[in-house]
């Protein structure tokens, strides 16, 4: 197997939302990605502003032989404001790329995520037939759902969902400390990059398994 064919195996690429409301969530899914022992990718990883966004995504989006999509922004968050159409677009750009993509892109896999199990059908009826998860806005739930899915997908012995629950867990109590040894005002931690969390999970497992 070359590198490239291990990497595309190994990785997951991840459309959901980053907005403070969701914090927890996203908290917990890029924690269980790791602790399953797969790469999760994302957008906001590669910080070239001489590459349109679409290219980044479509790069990563085919790079990634799994996707999770959480699509749970298809309503406004605040009086105002519209729905979020991003995730739902990434979504089809995903699904676009099995279809329609080489022989090699037949093998991706994705997993659907949303707030309601059915709720989705009021605005995006042409996936249904799909095996949609909902997570209840819960993020015990939702390391469930994701950890039992990578199961299924990547046909290997993995931790139980409870497990990965309990280490999520005991990231959090560790967190703190982390961000004093790394000298990490309240202003820095507030300002923290998604790719630079991931950074201090992996380095957590390293220590701990």
């Amino acid at each position: 197997m070359s590198l490239e064919e291990s990497q595309f195996e190994g990785s997951v690429f991840i459309n959901c939302p980053f907005d403070p409301e969701y914090r927890l969530l996203a908290q917990a899914l890029i924690f269980t990605v790791l602790e399953c022992g797969l790469e999760p990718r994302i957008a906001s990883e590669r910080v070239d502003s001489g590459q349109v966004r679409v290219e980044k995504i479509r790069d990563l989006i085919r790079s990634c032989q799994f996707s999770i999509h959480d699509i749970s922004r298809i309503e406004p968050l605040r009086r105002g404001d519209l729905p979020r159409f991003n995730m739902p677009f990434e979504l089809g750009l995903d699904l676009g790329c099995r279809y329609y993509g080489d022989a090699g892109l037949a093998t991706k896999q994705c997993l659907i995520l949303e707030r309601e199990q059915y709720r989705y059908q009021r605005v995006l009826s042409d996936i249904a037939g799909h095996d949609i998860r909902a997570h209840e806005s819960d993020p015990q739930r939702l390391v469930l759902e994701v950890r039992n899915w990578l199961r299924v997908a990547k046909g290997r012995v993995l931790p139980s969902g409870n497990e990965v629950w309990e280490r999520h867990n005991l990231f959090l109590d560790h967190l703190p400390t982390i961000f004093v040894l790394g000298r990490y005002s309240e202003k820095d931690i507030a300002a923290l990059e998604v790719a630079e969390y991931i950074g201090f999970i992996k380095g957590w497992i390293a220590e701990t398994k």
